[in-house]
């Protein structure tokens, strides 16, 4: 094999530049899809100061002593795993926010099992993030806390702090997080209960594989997210910094993890098929889900391109809340490169911190 491929090499000296060119460009991604380690990721100091099952609260390790009052927990979604928010060095919104002297702490909730597939919206609510933020109140020493949530993770952010109006939440920062499922884009047609068998696939499954759930959202924009990546590898593998941030982003979108059975049936007809929590119907544990308890101060961010969480139902939020000091920002960008990129280096991290800091002292 080695022999033909010298042969083809010598060939192509007598082919136009452009032609060798290319060939070069294919043969650097070839080597950047089968020869080259994965890049490694999550290196902003840690440690574990609490566990429940499979999940972990992590304090991040302050580079400077710390000069925010309050401390910041964050909370990811059921899917993928949450150092998107910690990928690379530089960028990095758990980097910038620790170097901004804010005491971080964030709750990741592992890989599930098999075992995990009774777990719902209301384990999760109300013992995981409940008994997260009274670890995070006991560590810190402090009288009061911010919340982040980013994409799932904020509407369940918004179902803690609904239950829990007697916490002392001070500041809630949502990002790219539904809460409005009335228009929900392309999934619609994806998860309409008229063609989607939901309990069919969870009864059948027990958790819901990420490769399910990876390969519906790459459906929604088949040609650019199953092609596109590797065709625009091919184009730009000369590039090493592109590249770079290539393999990181392809690493944390191939990572998925199981989504436990029940929190999906609920996830899917509860939110998407029926709409319940911004109409006040949703139900945890007996108690219903008043958004107009949420009374923190308030930044709710959408990605203007993003097809996942549309700006329509992140914006919605603010229709429902009774928080006086409320914001709402719309980021010309998507929703994963809000967290991770140009464009969240810039304006994402920025206006986050800047946001905190009025609210923290």
């Amino acid at each position: 094999m080695a022999t033909l491929l010298q042969e083809w090499e010598k060939q192509l000296e007598h082919y136009p530049e452009e032609y060798r060119q290319a060939y070069k460009r294919l043969k650097r991604a070839g080597d950047v899809l089968w020869r080259e380690p994965e890049p490694q990721v999550g290196l902003t100091p840690k440690e574990v100061i609490w566990t429940k099952n499979k999940a972990k609260l992590y304090r991040y390790v302050p580079k400077q002593e710390k000069t925010k009052r309050v401390p910041l927990l964050l909370i990811y979604a059921l899917i993928n795993k949450p150092y998107i928010m910690d990928l690379t060095p530089g960028n990095s919104l758990i980097e910038y926010l620790v170097d901004r002297g804010y005491d971080v702490y964030m709750l990741d909730w592992g890989t599930f099992g098999l075992e995990d597939r009774h777990l719902k919206f209301d384990d999760f609510v109300m013992d995981y993030i409940a008994k997260a933020v009274k670890k995070v109140l006991r560590v810190s020493g402090a009288d009061e806390i911010s919340l982040l949530g980013y994409c799932m993770g904020g509407t369940l952010t918004s179902i803690y702090a609904a239950l829990h109006p007697e916490v002392p939440i001070r500041n809630i920062v949502f990002m790219t997080s539904p809460f409005d499922f009335s228009d929900t884009g392309l999934y619609a047609p994806l998860l309409d209960e008229r063609y989607f068998n939901l309990d069919k696939a969870v009864d059948t499954y027990g958790n819901i594989p990420p490769e399910m759930i990876d390969f519906g959202n790459k459906m929604l924009k088949p040609i650019t997210n199953f092609a596109g990546p590797y065709v625009t590898l091919v184009d730009r593998s000369d590039n090493q910094r592109f590249v770079e941030s290539w393999k990181l982003v392809q690493k944390w979108v191939a990572d998925g993890i199981p989504f436990p059975g029940e929190s999906y049936r609920q996830w899917i007809r509860e939110f998407y098929q029926k709409n319940k929590l911004i109409n006040g119907e949703l139900e945890i544990r007996g108690r219903k889900v008043k958004l107009e308890n949420i009374k923190a101060n308030v930044l709710n961010i959408s990605g203007k391109r993003d097809h996942i969480a549309l700006p329509c139902q992140v914006e919605a939020l603010h229709d429902r809340i009774s928080s006086k000091d409320a914001e709402y920002v719309c980021i010309p960008t998507g929703h994963m490169s809000i967290v991770y990129g140009p464009t969240a280096v810039k304006q994402t991290y920025p206006t986050i911190g800047d946001w905190l800091e009025k609210r923290s002292d």
